[in-house]
């Protein structure tokens, strides 16, 4: 039986952006598609009272959007602009905006003032930590806003929908163990609501990872069967195992293909 996804606050397609959780408010981008939904979620952490701020994934450099993002952040310092991972759609207009508020831009790895797991940035009253969640990337981070039991997970978890391990820089291997670890997180109770790169916010997380989890197990199988079936490739496995999505995804669902496959291999090995 297919994992059942849990029921989303709003219908697929009308998310327009607003308030995620008490102390996040998230700014919708103007880039909808097939990938990235009605758009990519920037959030803006912090006390609407406070004097500073933070800014996770600014999007992309368009005027109108970087202009939305200052009349959220209303005057109060931006202590940083957070990436959860590179893609373009999360990242292009980190600089620009950083600039422009007089801030700096924090991401895992190389190439920016870097984050690791467990480090912790404070806004006013507010402190946000840093989880390595590789899988969808290998950079990919989510930010955990305690006071609210929330966390920004990027491409991690998707307001509705799965997300593509972005193979070879994203691993299955990583993706399974960081959907675990939110699902320890969510199982403890400190995770209760996520709120995501795209899509509307998600307001029973240990749902959602759960559905992630299944989903994913679900799909792997298939991908083992069709091998099994005769599958040599990744088109032919795209042919059988998603043959119900729209083709329009296929070279997104290939990279999942990708990593599942490298994934099975490992595992015939070990």
């Amino acid at each position: 039986m297919s994992a059942t996804p849990p029921t989303p606050p709003v219908e697929p397609g009308t998310w327009t952006g607003g308030e995620g959780s008490a102390h996040v408010r998230a700014v919708l981008a103007p880039n909808p598609s097939p990938m990235t939904l009605e758009g990519t979620n920037t959030w803006v952490i912090g006390d609407a009272g406070a004097s500073s701020c933070v800014v996770v994934d600014p999007g992309p450099p368009d005027e109108g959007h970087l202009a939305a993002i200052e009349e959220v952040v209303d005057g109060r310092r931006v202590e940083a602009v957070l990436l959860t991972h590179r893609h373009p759609d999360h990242s292009e207009g980190a600089g620009v905006f950083a600039e422009r508020v007089r801030s700096r831009v924090r991401a895992e790895g190389p190439g920016a003032d870097d984050l690791t797991d467990g480090d912790v940035i404070v806004a006013g009253d507010l402190e946000i930590g840093v989880l390595a969640t590789p899988g969808h990337t290998r950079d990919s981070v989510c930010f955990y806003v305690g006071a609210d039991d929330a966390l920004l997970t990027g491409d991690t978890v998707l307001g509705w929908g799965t997300t593509m391990v972005a193979w070879p820089d994203g691993r299955l291997d990583d993706y399974l163990a960081s959907l675990d670890r939110l699902a320890g997180l969510t199982g403890s109770g400190r995770v209760r609501r996520f709120l995501p790169g795209h899509g509307a916010y998600l307001p029973d997380a240990d749902a959602s990872v759960h559905f992630y989890l299944d989903h994913r197990r679900e799909r792997l199988d298939q991908v083992r069967q069709a091998v099994e079936g005769g599958a040599t490739d990744v088109q032919s496995v795209l042919e059988v195992v998603y043959a119900d999505v729209p083709r329009e995804l296929w070279p997104a669902a290939s990279r999942s293909v990708e990593a599942q496959l490298h994934h099975l291999r490992g595992t015939e090995r070990s």
